[in-house]
């Protein structure tokens, strides 16, 4: 695993879930080669999916910014070392009560 502890920039999950998403992070570290961005996002995607239901969508990496709509209360975005991790499920925008956008930046969280 990366060395240093994981750093939560902004989440609106609740601690359970916040800390299934550290152990996933840690798990896919371990079993991963820290470059393959790729298959640490779909081992922890998968995973999600499987115990809190379809529709998470994961973005791995060190260099990216976003703009997602999200289920309330199932948004993540934290740091281990220099990789980001960003977790959320998705929502539709026609979909404003239980959606909430939050904006990403790898500035925002400096390990």
């Amino acid at each position: 695993m990366l060395e240093g502890k994981a750093v939560i920039g902004e989440t609106d999950m609740l601690q359970i879930m916040q800390q299934d998403a550290l152990s996933l992070a840690a798990k896919a570290l371990d079993a991963f080669d820290v470059t393959d961005s790729t298959e640490i996002a779909r081992f922890i995607k998968k995973e999600f999916d499987r115990v809190y239901g379809p529709g998470w969508q994961c973005i791995v990496g060190r260099d990216f910014g976003s703009f997602v709509t999200h289920c309330y209360g199932c948004f993540i975005y934290f740091c281990v070392g220099s990789l980001s991790i960003l977790l959320f499920r998705g929502a539709s925008l026609g979909d404003e009560t239980d959606a909430a956008p939050f904006s990403t930046a790898m500035d925002a969280v400096k390990a």
